[in-house]
């Protein structure tokens, strides 16, 4: 077995890295968990039930999710203007991962 050197080594070039580039944020974790619990969500609804997020940073982190290819963003050309968010297949795939944090939370809740 080959002892790894961390002189050797960049935190960047990481599976760790990369997933946390793409969850990183203040709010993002509370979205994505928002989507997972309730599926298919509106702008407003997603705000009501974060609460302390302000519309400019709900609408940068949902674009920057969108970016990523974790949220799908379905707008219906209606009047008034109707969106809806819901995780794409990739953002699903976060969920287990979710699922565990959310356990983890249960059984040390202090």
């Amino acid at each position: 077995m080959v002892k790894r050197c961390i002189g050797n080594e960049y935190i960047g070039d990481t599976g760790f890295s990369y997933t946390l580039s793409l969850i990183n944020g203040k709010y993002k974790m509370t979205i994505l968990y928002t989507l997972m619990e309730f599926g298919v969500v509106r702008f407003n609804e997603i705000k009501r039930y974060i609460g302390d997020i302000s519309y400019k940073t709900l609408s940068s982190a949902l674009k920057e999710l969108e970016r990523d290819k974790l949220v799908h963003r379905e707008e219906y050309p209606q009047i008034p203007p109707k969106v809806e968010y819901s995780l794409t297949e990739r953002g699903k795939s976060l969920m287990p991962i979710l699922d565990q944090m959310c356990q983890w939370g249960d059984d040390n809740r202090i």
